[in-house]
């Protein structure tokens, strides 16, 4: 990973960071900790999980236990978060208490409820998608398709579904009864974007090259950086962000999620108030990584650069296939042949279908950068040949 070494000059104001959360986004921060000179300690369940082993502490105990998360931050200097999954009314007291969040519980407040975010989004005047509460109880005089999504703890797709008919609708309301929900129109998207974005505490944005992603059953396959999209497109989204940001008075990494619709109209998709999938690029392909930026911003230090140092990158992301424990060896060495490739593991010890075990990052030449993406989804295509031939 390309990183900015801290210096006498921006050595870190706050040494100590805590991550409620201990998967492979909080262990993708411990690179970019060392280079800082920063310590990072987590907050995790299990000993085995991807964070623990590059982290300087540990606290074994879930997310969403808010006296571990106490004993976390008598350890730490700030305590920032690696998934949504949080007690948000318990860490109220800590905060209470002088307990330092970045990004704040007040900016994570009107993101971690789907329907709450859609809420604040629109009174924003920022473009969504036409949505409704909703709990299976009423009748809904929508025209299929749609979807509805858990209003909490979705994550990776889980909680999120397309109805495509009455029928799908009794078996989905059978799944999810008793949730709360949020309804939405389906939107015929012509392709789906993401903007990785970082502002700090003094009010400093910096923003990644927004990026094109493609989902395989709501989980992100790939991403293209930059994404062919004109200057128009570009400037849209980045202004959406800005919006956002100091709306929210962000401070850390934040993943947008956008629909680009036919006519070139953007649409806010969903908000992750963290280190995102779809910036796992900029580990290889920016100077500075998302994971690194992150880390500056709840430090107080500068933000970093945030271009491109090659033409352009595609993300792959290794998603399991089959229920088994194994680490893949074979194929990591084969996928670490392709020219320009850096092949990133997360270590963990079982995979299942679906489950997230690494990502592959290939560096595109100023050749292999063309309109549509055509290159990159080839390169793409033959990661993913090496990885799943079935």
């Amino acid at each position: 990973m390309k990183s900015t070494q801290a210096t006498a000059s921006t050595s870190p104001k706050i040494q100590r960071v805590g991550v409620v959360g201990g998967g492979q986004l909080a262990a993708m921060m411990g690179d970019a900790a060392k280079a800082l000179g920063i310590e990072l300690l987590v907050q995790t369940p299990d000993a085995a999980d991807p964070a623990v082993s590059v982290a300087d502490g540990a606290v074994l105990a879930a997310v969403d236990d808010v006296l571990a998360t106490a004993e976390l931050a008598d350890r730490c200097d700030v305590i920032t978060f690696e998934n949504e999954f949080v007690d948000l009314d318990g860490l109220r007291s800590l905060a209470e208490q002088g307990v330092l969040f970045q990004p704040s519980l007040s900016s994570l407040s009107p993101l971690l409820d789907k329907y709450v975010q859609r809420c604040y989004l629109q009174d924003l005047g920022l473009p969504t998608p036409r949505f409704w509460a909703w709990d299976c109880s009423q009748d809904l005089h929508l025209d299929f398709p749609f979807a509805v999504k858990v209003r909490r703890h979705g994550y990776d797709g889980q909680g999120t579904f397309i109805v495509k008919d009455r029928e799908s609708l009794e078996s989905i309301c059978d799944r999810v009864k008793g949730q709360s929900l949020l309804v939405e129109e389906f939107v015929p998207f012509d392709r789906e974007l993401a903007a990785i974005a970082a502002r700090s505490a003094t009010g400093e944005i910096a923003i990644y090259p927004i990026v094109e992603t493609q989902q395989k059953n709501q989980v992100c396959r790939l991403a293209i950086a930059p994404a062919d999209i004109s200057l128009e497109v570009k400037s849209e989204a980045e202004a959406i962000v800005r919006t956002l940001l100091n709306s929210l008075q962000a401070v850390g990494i934040f993943g947008i999620e956008l629909f680009l619709t036919a006519d070139n109209q953007l649409l806010v998709n969903e908000i992750a108030p963290r280190t995102h999938n779809s910036g796992h690029f900029t580990i290889d392909a920016c100077e500075t990584s998302q994971f690194e930026q992150h880390l500056r911003a709840v430090c107080q230090l500068p933000l970093g650069n945030c271009d491109l140092h090659s033409a352009g990158a595609v993300m792959v992301n290794l998603l399991g296939y089959e229920s088994a424990e194994s680490d893949y060896l074979e194929k990591r060495q084969q996928l670490a042949q392709i020219d320009g490739a850096f092949v990133h593991w997360y270590g963990k010890k079982v995979s299942r279908p679906g489950r997230k075990l690494g990502h592959v990052t290939v560096l595109l030449s100023e050749e292999a950068v063309d309109r549509g993406g055509v290159q990159a989804r080839a390169i793409a295509q033959t990661v993913e040949s090496i990885w799943n031939p079935n």
